[in-house]
């Protein structure tokens, strides 16, 4: 079982279409003037292990309580993906990730190449 206190901060990663990057600007000015957050660069191309165009949105733990709310009721119909820093990007991805919205495939193999 995973202990909260190895849980060093966390990321959000708000998915969007072309179509949809207008809502994602919203969300994402809203965001950083609401909440202590580090807004990431905005990525039309994959990155990572990510399937769609993203932004990242880093924040510490004592903003979960305020931000995720805010983020459920607030997200535009946006596909965001939660998930703590433990260390372990793997797990952080898949067993520790929680959804907002759509589920979206994640691409492990950038992970993977990071973890060996």
């Amino acid at each position: 079982m995973t202990e909260t206190n190895i849980i060093t901060s966390y990321h959000a990663h708000v998915y969007y279409h072309p179509e949809t990057r207008d809502a994602a600007e919203q969300v994402r000015q809203e965001l950083g003037d609401r909440f202590e957050v580090q807004l990431g660069r905005w990525h039309d191309q994959l990155v990572g292990p990510h399937t769609r165009s993203m932004y990242q949105v880093a924040f510490a733990n004592d903003q979960f309580d305020r931000l995720v709310p805010w983020l459920l009721l607030n997200r535009q119909g946006l596909a965001v993906l939660l998930h703590p820093n433990t260390g372990n990007a793997i797990a952080d991805h898949t067993d520790h990730a929680l959804w907002l919205g759509e589920k979206l495939e994640v691409n492990l193999e950038p992970l993977r190449r990071v973890n060996n």
